[in-house]
C-alpha cells in the first residue's frame, strides 16, 4: 500500500457503511479498499473513514472532488492519510484526572474494588440518594 493513495475521511455521519463510501468515491477512480473505523465498545461509526485507490493521481482527484463536499448532510473532510505514528507498548490509560483521585487506574490496568467519593462508596449507590449511614 502506496502512502499517497490512502485517504482519510472526516466528518461522516454515523450510519454511514462501507457501501457507501465506496459508491460515492468511485467516480473518481478504482476504490480499492474502504476501511470504516468503528467503536469497539459500542459497535457503532466513530465517524471517520480510510478509502484506498489504486494510483496516488485518483486518490488526490478523490481529494480535488470531495473535501469539503456534502454527503449525507455533513461536509466532509478528505485529505491524504499521513502514516500511522508509532506508539510506546502498554496500555492506555490516564484520561480524566482531579485533584482527589477517584481510585481506579491507568496504564492499562486499574482496579475497580471500593472506589468513593466522599463517604459514599460506588458500591452502596444502588439507588440514589445513597441511604444515611
Amino acid at each position: 500500500m502506496d502512502a499517497q493513495t490512502r485517504l482519510y475521511v472526516g466528518n461522516l455521519p454515523f450510519q454511514a457503511q462501507d457501501r457507501d463510501l465506496q459508491d460515492f468515491f468511485s467516480s473518481a477512480g478504482v476504490v480499492t479498499n474502504v476501511n470504516l473505523m468503528m467503536d469497539r465498545v459500542t459497535g457503532r461509526s466513530r465517524g471517520f473513514a480510510f478509502v484506498e485507490f489504486s494510483t496516488p493521481e485518483e486518490a488526490q482527484r478523490a481529494v480535488d472532488m470531495f473535501n469539503g463536499k456534502d454527503f449525507s448532510g455533513r461536509p466532509l473532510t478528505v485529505n491524504i492519510a499521513r502514516p500511522r505514528e508509532e506508539r510506546p507498548p502498554g496500555g492506555g490509560g490516564g484520561g480524566f484526572r482531579r485533584e482527589r483521585s477517584l481510585g481506579g487506574g491507568g496504564g492499562g490496568g486499574g482496579g475497580g474494588g471500593g472506589r468513593s467519593v466522599g463517604d459514599v462508596s460506588w458500591q452502596d449507590v444502588g439507588a440514589w440518594p445513597p441511604a444515611a449511614r
